[in-house]
């Protein structure tokens, strides 16, 4: 059976005689192996379309033993991302993200259009990459079904105050799924003492933070064009984030983390 479908190049694995597994992205099937004979190098539209940061349309036979792309073009090229290191890096880290976290064989058009979204962002933006790096992966969790609770307490249900509000600290627990009460918070604490651990899944944060998440949820990539946070709530927004996808979405040792995470 032979199918075009729009897709996106995730991961590239080079095997025997010319050939290349891909982890390919597609707008129809979601995230598929497929295998490809076609090259590599020169500027040929099937090589261009089989590049990273690449938006292309791809036509697949589907066999016993799984897909084979037999032609390529480029619908949408992001060259620019590639120029750039940081944002080659960040980049980089995104699609090794998506490629852990989707399951094989199911179709997410809404994250595919958000991917695509996410590219042409970071290759027009000129600072404040990790901000909407974020932000992709906020919304990533809210289609997967795993967002972060935030108006209430993920453990008793009471509504989060704001500081304005006479509230007292907002935290956030990995464990738990969300925001978590100052009383929540001290019962955990006091659990943890008894039975001599630590919870160090637990972040003491700014209701900036909340805040912050909440509106990367609710508007569209496009829309954060001119917003970057600051250093210092981006890493703390970060730190929750890296190990709130490593619980909830086993996105675990990720080899490009490394190349701009401390």
């Amino acid at each position: 059976m032979k199918t075009d479908t729009q897709g996106i190049v995730l991961r590239e694995t080079k095997t025997s005689y010319n050939r290349r597994m891909l982890l390919l992205f597609t707008r129809d099937y979601g995230k598929i192996s497929a295998g490809t004979s076609l090259g590599e190098r020169g500027k040929t539209k099937s090589s261009l379309a089989l590049q990273h940061f690449t938006f292309g349309r791809y036509t697949l036979h589907q066999g016993r033993s799984g897909y084979n792309i037999d032609s390529a073009e480029v619908v949408k090229s992001h060259y620019g991302i590639g120029e750039n290191l940081d944002k080659y890096f960040q980049g980089s880290y995104v699609l090794e993200f998506t490629g852990k976290v989707l399951e094989e064989d199911v179709p997410m058009p809404a994250v595919f259009d958000l991917l695509v979204d996410f590219f042409q962002g970071l290759e027009e933006r000129e600072k404040g990459f990790g901000t909407l790096v974020l932000a992709y992966q906020t919304k990533l969790f809210n289609y997967l079904g795993v967002m972060p609770k935030l108006d209430r307490c993920a453990i008793c249900g009471k509504a989060i105050a704001r500081p304005e509000e006479g509230a007292g600290k907002v935290f956030l627990s990995v464990a738990d799924g969300g925001a978590i009460c100052e009383e929540c918070r001290r019962e955990k604490a006091a659990e943890a003492q008894e039975n001599s651990a630590a919870d160090s899944l637990i972040y003491s944060v700014d209701f900036g933070i909340i805040d912050a998440l909440k509106y990367f949820k609710s508007n569209s990539l496009k829309k954060l064009k001119n917003i970057a946070l600051t250093e210092a709530t981006g890493k703390q927004l970060q730190r929750f984030i890296r190990n709130y996808a490593a619980y909830h979405l086993d996105a675990s040792n990720i080899k490009s983390e490394k190349m701009f995470i401390e």
